[in-house]
Formats: structure tokens, C-alpha cells, sequence
């Protein structure tokens, strides 16, 4: 006879004694339930808005419209006008979110969102004149190359600059939880997270780009590269008498102009890497490092063994 797996089952006792502790975990922990929220942001909206907005910073980057010179204002006001839709109502929700925390008083979150959403859309010229410089500097700094179309639509770096730019725009504007979730949308893309907060200014190349963090509170100047593996990162948090972070304190790095970080780096606290500087692969920094100066790590020592004749099969 053949041999059958019975299939599990949950007994109704076991499904009550397990509904019951959630049920009580979640009065117990209310700050991660959505219990009784309004709508919350949708990652899938701002998603869709992210690639909008990258269509409208780079027309034709996708392949998936076929724009012309004759068409071109009109695929464009159509991308516009659905931005300004949809990112205003992701952003309303995130305002109400937030008066539901905070018990706000404050103007209308309607107008606070119309504001945000009509200031981004307002700075997108400004962003492509930066983002051209971020192309010029990745063409002049990568051999690999081949054009700079080739670095728009498949470097990682050139993305998730791009997308910082926006919402660091938002961040300033202090829209909550959108910049944030347009980050870590870019970074499960990339691979490079770069905090909204961050500023960084033109001219900025990010090569290869796996693993690199960008905290907060970092300032980078001009002209700046930097490699795979890269952390502008903090020390540890201060905390207050009670025990709590202190927040809104400059704890990430200031990177001046024309900065080059080699692949791995690690860069933490409230340091400043002067200008024209070059720091080297794998080096460990927490103090300033004044302009014009190279820093390198020693060569670790290498051991060859022979391992005498690999047998054949």
C-alpha cells in the first residue's frame, strides 16, 4: 500500500491560544501596529513615482516609451501631471500618518502636500543641471565607459544619486516617511544607501557602488568619488539623562571637494576629510584628515604555501 504523509492540522485550540497572544501583543507594542490608521503610504505607488520622475530627469532612459521631439512635451506634461497626482496623495497620507502621531494642530495637511509635492517638481530643472555634472564625472573618472548615454541608463550609482537627489528635496521639506522609503527603494535596487538627510553636492561619483553607506547627517563637496564598499557612517549615539538617542546632531563625515575613497573605507563620526585628499582601500578613519593628504593603510603581509602536486582525476 503506498505510503501517505498525513497532512498537518491546527487544532482550533491551538489557533486561539496563538490569536490570543497577538491579540495582546498588540495592545502591548502599538507603535508597530497600523491599527485603526488611515490608508498609510504604498511602496508599489512611490515606486511607480520614482520611475516616472527618472523618465522625466532622463526622457527615454526605460526603452519603454518612444519619445521625440514632436511628442516630447507631450509625454512629458502626461509624466508631470501623473507625478503631481499620485506623489501628492502618497505624501498626504504620510502627513496624516504623522498628525495621528502627534496629535498635530497645525495648517492642513492638504496644503502641506500640495506645497511639497509642487517644490519637487519645481527643483526637477535644477536636479538635471546637477545630475549632468554627476554623468560628466562618472564618464571622466571610469575608463569602462563608453558614453555617458551608457552611464545613465545602467550605472547603480548615477540611479541612486538620482534618487537622493529627489528626496533629499523632500527630506528638507520635512515630508515624513516618504524620502525615507524612496531611499531604501533605491537601495534594495542598487545596493547603495544613501540617506535622505545627506547633502552632497555636484559632480559626485559613486563607482560600482555595492555596499556603500551614506548616513544622515554626511556632507560631501564637489567632485567627490568614492568606491564599492564605502562607509560615511557614526560612532556611537549619545544619549540624553534618560537614556534616549540624541537626535539632530552632525555625527556622519564632511567630505570637502575633489576627494577621492578607494573601495572599503571607513570613515566615522563628526570628521571632516579635507580637500583634494585621497583616502586608500580598507583604511579605518575617526579623526579629521587635513587638505592635500594621502592616507593609506599598510600592505598586509602575505603567506604563499606550496601545496605540492593537485591530483588529477
Amino acid at each position: 500500500m503506498e505510503n501517505r504523509i498525513k497532512p498537518l492540522t491546527l487544532t482550533p485550540t491551538l489557533i486561539e491560544m496563538n490569536l490570543n497572544k497577538l491579540l495582546k501583543s498588540y495592545d502591548q507594542n502599538k507603535r508597530t501596529n497600523f491599527i485603526d490608521e488611515r490608508r498609510l503610504p504604498e511602496v508599489i505607488v512611490i515606486n511607480q513615482v520614482m520611475e516616472n520622475l527618472m523618465e522625466i530627469l532622463f526622457p527615454g532612459c526605460s526603452g519603454k516609451r518612444e519619445i521625440t521631439r514632436e511628442n516630447l512635451q507631450y509625454v512629458i506634461g502626461d509624466l508631470l501631471s501623473q507625478v503631481r497626482c499620485d506623489l501628492r496623495e502618497q505624501i498626504l497620507l504620510a502627513y496624516k500618518h504623522e498628525c495621528n502621531l502627534t496629535d498635530c494642530l497645525e495648517e492642513s495637511c492638504i496644503g502641506k502636500a500640495e506645497r511639497a509635492t509642487n517644490m519637487l517638481i519645481e527643483s526637477l530643472a535644477d536636479i538635471r543641471t546637477l545630475l549632468k555634472k554627476d554623468v560628466e564625472a562618472a564618464f571622466a573618472g571610469d575608463p569602462a565607459a563608453t558614453s555617458e548615454e551608457e552611464i545613465v541608463i545602467s550605472y547603480p550609482g548615477l540611479k541612486a544619486v538620482s534618487i537622493h537627489r529627489m528626496a533629499h528635496i523632500l527630506y528638507v521639506h520635512k515630508v515624513p516617511l516618504i524620502p525615507r522609503l524612496m531611499s531604501e527603494i533605491s537601495h534594495s535596487h542598487t545596493g547603495i544607501d544613501i540617506h535622505p538627510g545627506a547633502r552632497i553636492e555636484e559632480g559626485f561619483f559613486i563607482d560600482h557602488g555595492t555596499g556603500v553607506v551614506i548616513g544622515e547627517t554626511t556632507i560631501i563637496g564637489k567632485n567627490v568619488k568614492i568606491y564599492q564598499g564605502v562607509t560615511l557612517g557614526a560612532l556611537s549615539f549619545p544619549k540624553n539623562a534618560c537614556g534616549e538617542l540624541i537626535r539632530d546632531q552632525k555625527r556622519h563625515p564632511t567630505i570637502e571637494n575633489n576627494v577621492t575613497i578607494y573601495a572599503h573605507a571607513t570613515i566615522l563620526g563628526n570628521v571632516t576629510i579635507g580637500a583634494n585628499s585621497l583616502i586608500g582601500s580598507n583604511v579605518w578613519l575617526k579623526e579629521d584628515i587635513p587638505a592635500n593628504t594621502r592616507v593609506l593603510a599598510e600592505t598586509p603581509k602575505m603567506t604563499f604555501r606550496s601545496v605540492g602536486k593537485i591530483p588529477t582525476a
